[in-house]
Formats: structure tokens, sequence, C-alpha cells
């Protein structure tokens, strides 16, 4: 969708966080519905393919995308307002309370809270460093939380500040240009499928209380991640770009929403059909089945209104101004002087 200045989203993170929400919710199925999946018959412990292809395979791609979001939002709000920093606390400090109540109401897996404790420890106070300086904090505290075992808060924050440092960089820049990968992009990605293999393999062969599974699993998940990133990047390229975009740009726009009524979903679901046990295919139905209906109802949706609700009541306390609630016509155009009403979730000019 264009936004007001001409300029379009950047489709690759709309499709890429989409898709990560279907893996995200494949991923809690079984903890939101309270530890009731059974392993399937014939699959042995920690080697079935929700082990194998799922699980902390998506959060990565989540957390990257969120240190990307932050870095754009913080530079385009940098030309608007005068104290940028401080409205991107708000937004944190916002999102802290929202994952603060899905915590205490909903489900203790919450991750949006650590997401926002994260983003003022770290994230926010990096935004002072200078680009190459995150750029190298990065990809340390990634290895330091391979080494610890420590999933949550050093490779949370890893991940934010190399997203970051893809922004301050000029790398996401080139991606939304457009700019042709060449064959860079196929040999990283043929390179991180090879190194899966043995990670995989290795995992498959440990259990659940071994000391290597943590950091089998961490490192399984960080490698099959960026191959889960690179290959869309790849699809984005092809005929299949328009079915992608159908898919899970919806999702990934309404991202917020989706994940926290996907929550209510899956305890509406395992209280109305009375679920004491569920196996690893009534997973993938429940998922499906809420993915479904998620992309459906965000495609129409978006149809009539530039984000989802939860984006909207988000941005509205970020920018302490009511934004649009629905999508204006061609012909009335946008206004500029407000730039709550000119800024989307990437720091872009909003729809």
């Amino acid at each position: 969708m264009p936004t007001s200045s001409g300029q379009p989203r950047i489709l690759a993170l709309d499709v890429i966080r989409g898709f990560a929400l279907c893996g995200i919710l494949l991923a809690n199925v079984q903890p939101i519905s309270g530890g009731r999946t059974i392993t399937a018959a014939g699959e042995p412990d920690g080697a079935t393919w929700l082990g194998l292809f799922v699980e902390q395979r998506f959060m990565p791609i989540f957390a990257l995308l969120f240190g990307i979001g932050f870095a754009l939002l913080l530079r385009s709000a940098a030309g608007r307002v005068p104290r940028p920093r401080v409205l991107l606390l708000r937004r944190l400090l916002t999102l802290l309370v929202i994952g603060a109540a899905h915590f205490l109401l909903l489900w203790w897996g919450d991750i949006l809270s650590t997401y926002a404790v994260v983003g003022l420890l770290v994230l926010l106070p990096s935004s002072w460093l200078p680009p190459r300086a995150v750029a190298v904090l990065g990809p340390v505290l990634i290895l330091v939380s391979l080494i610890t075992g420590d999933g949550r808060f050093s490779l949370t924050a890893g991940l934010f500040l190399t997203g970051s440092a893809l922004v301050r960089l000029g790398i996401v820049d080139r991606l939304a240009a457009g700019e042709k990968p060449g064959r860079v992009l196929p040999a990283v990605t043929v390179t991180l499928a090879l190194l899966a293999v043995p990670l995989l393999i290795w995992q498959t062969k440990l259990q659940a209380g071994d000391r290597a599974f943590s950091f089998a699993l961490a490192a399984g998940g960080l490698v099959v991640a960026t191959f889960y990133i690179c290959l869309f990047l790849i699809l984005l390229r092809t005929p299949l770009r328009p079915v992608l975009r159908a898919i899970f740009s919806p999702l990934g726009r309404m991202a917020l929403t989706n994940y926290l009524s996907a929550t209510i979903l899956v305890l509406t679901i395992i209280r109305v059909l009375n679920l004491h046990t569920i196996s690893t295919s009534d997973v993938v139905l429940i998922a499906a089945g809420i993915l479904t209906t998620q992309s459906l109802w965000s495609t129409l949706w978006l149809r009539h209104h530039p984000q989802g609700p939860l984006e909207y009541l988000w941005r509205w306390a970020t920018w302490t101004t009511r934004p649009p609630f629905r999508l204006l016509s061609r012909d009335a155009g946008t206004s500029t002087a407000d730039p709550a009403r000119s800024i989307d979730d990437h720091g872009r000019p909003a729809a």
C-alpha cells in the first residue's frame, strides 16, 4: 500500500513478520494450553518436526524486526519532533503495560514485557552509540547468550541491537530500495542450510536434560531463523511475491493485534472443546484455523484502516496525538502537520 508521500511500505518486513507470527503461534499453542500436548506415537522427545523447525526458530526473527522497527521510527521521528527518544520511551512503556496485562490476565509466557524491558535497558541507550559500535555489540551479546544459555535477555538484546545496526548502517535502506543482492544472498542461504543440517542432527541426538541441548537448540534456532529470512528475501524476488504478500503481509502489519488475540483464541478453543490432551496434529490444526481466520480478518480490516486496532492505540500512546482510524480517500489527502498521522510502524509516512 503506498504511503501519503508515495513511498511504499517495506514489504519484506511485513511479509517476514507475518511468517514469523505463524511460527510463533505454532510454538505457543502447547504452552498456552497449559502443557496439554502429548508426544505423537513414534516421535522421540526433542526430535519432532516442531522441535527442529519451529521451537526457538521464530523468536529471533521477531526480535530482529523489533530492533529494525525501533531504529526506523527513531530516525524518522528525529526530523519531526524535538525529542524523538522521549517518543520512543513512551512507545516502550506502553508496550510494557500491554505485555504486563497479557502476562497477568492471559498467559505467563508473554514476550512483550521482555521486549519492553530490554528495549528500555539496552535498545534505547544504544541510540547514543556509534552505528559500528552497535553492530559489534549485537553479535557479542548473541554469542554471550549461546555460551551462558541465556535465551531471553542477552539473546533478545543482541538481536535488538543487530536489527538496529542494520538500519543505521544502511542495509535495510538498500533492501527497501529493491537493490539486487546478486549472488551473495543465495550463497549465504545455501551456506546456512548446510550449517543447519549438522546442528539439527546433533539436536536429535540430545535429550532435553543434557547440558549441550540448550546450546544446540539456540544455535540451531539462530541458523534456521536466519535461513528463513534469507529464503523469504529470495522468494520475494520471484513470481511468488504476490502470493506471499497476500498471505503474510496482512498478518505482519497487524502483528501486535494478532499475537494477543491468538492467546485468547487458543484458550477459548481449549475450553470450548474441553481438550485435556492435544497431539502435535491438534497443535497444527488449532494454529492453522486461527491463522487462517486472522489472515482473512486482517486483510478485510486493512482495506478500511491504516493499522490494526491495537496498533492504532499503541501509536496514539506513542505520539500522544490521535491518529486517523480509517483510511482517508485519495482525494482528501492527508495532513502532514500532525506527526502521528504521517509515520507508520516502520518509521515511514503512513497511508
